[in-house]
């Protein structure tokens, strides 16, 4: 009887494998996507503890324990670079969601669908280009001789400022021109969530005449609290992440102090100056704090809402 029973569920399982054939070699690509770029190079982690040398190799590197981790904390622009890394994902997050939402609805709202379609191809396009790009596109902007915002500013009676290198306007420039490259992109994750609501709650709430305003807000965004919670969950995930790219195309040595990053620094230090185990321990640092805040921002939602990530 025993082994008949477990039997059976392997027969059903090759059988259900068979009928879904379709769906599971769909999962083979990502799946060693994730398997050889991802989960493998886990163990190469191990030079974080390591004094690494290219010629050793990774097994072969002499071991040293916390080392990397203490001479990153210890080292003197430690709380410069957190402070950055934090203040620029907090500001990018704060001002992103609440714009994409609004975009969303917006654009959810929007019964010209000519117009819509024109204004989700303008939000939509600057997440396809590069930073490189836009980094052209910000110089014709932002430059102080010929900058067009110089020019509007010197036409109101104002000065010039020099928007890239000066320590109070670039926080400003960095925080504004990720919104405008990925607003756009962002909110389509709130527009699918939009068009999951049942139309029928609009209708009976215009039949009681409620205004659309009050539509939005009983309606629309209770609806999509959901997603809300789970996008902002998965980006504290990402809080010492504040966008290299980004970052290493506008910054420069005058604005080091409000510029410099983590990722920025790790760059200079892991790969300019070939410390591959710095850079590795400053990574598990990153991982590590990225987990310890979505589990407990995860666990402090879920006391306080009945919506959570897991």
């Amino acid at each position: 009887m025993n082994a008949q029973n477990t039997s059976a569920p392997k027969k059903n399982l090759g059988k259900e494998i068979q009928r879904h054939i379709s769906v599971y070699a769909l999962l083979v690509i990502p799946v060693v996507y994730y398997v050889l770029l991802k989960y493998l190079p886990i163990v190469n982690g191990q030079i974080a503890f390591k004094d690494y040398s290219a010629l050793d190799g990774v097994w072969g590197s002499r071991w040293i324990g916390m080392k990397n981790f203490v001479d990153f904390f210890h080292s003197y622009y430690f709380w410069e670079l957190l402070r950055n890394t934090i203040g620029y994902s907090i500001g990018k997050l704060c001002i992103s969601v609440p714009l994409s939402i609004i975009l969303a609805v917006f654009l959810y709202e929007c019964t010209h669908n000519i117009l819509r379609k024109v204004v989700q191809t303008m939000v939509y396009l600057p997440h396809f280009l590069s930073w490189v790009i836009m980094y052209g596109i910000l110089l014709t902007l932002l430059a102080k001789g010929d900058g067009l915002i110089n020019d509007i500013i010197t036409f109101c009676g104002g000065q010039r400022i020099d928007f890239l290198v000066n320590t109070h306007a670039f926080p400003v420039v960095v925080l504004l021109t990720d919104a405008w490259k990925e607003c756009g992109w962002a909110a389509i994750v709130f527009i699918a969530a939009l068009m999951a609501i049942d139309p029928s709650l609009f209708e009976a709430a215009m039949v009681e005449g409620a205004s659309a305003v009050q539509r939005v807000w009983y309606i629309t965004l209770p609806s999509i609290k959901p997603v809300i919670v789970t996008v902002v969950l998965l980006k504290l995930g990402t809080v010492l992440d504040a966008g290299f790219n980004q970052m290493y195309m506008l910054y420069s040595t005058p604005v080091y102090s409000v510029a410099d990053i983590i990722d920025t620094w790790v760059y200079r230090q892991g790969l300019l100056d070939m410390k591959f185990g710095l850079a590795t321990a400053v990574g598990i640092f990153k991982g590590v704090i990225g987990l310890l805040l979505v589990t407990a921002s995860n666990k402090i939602v879920k006391k306080i809402s009945d919506s959570s990530l897991m």
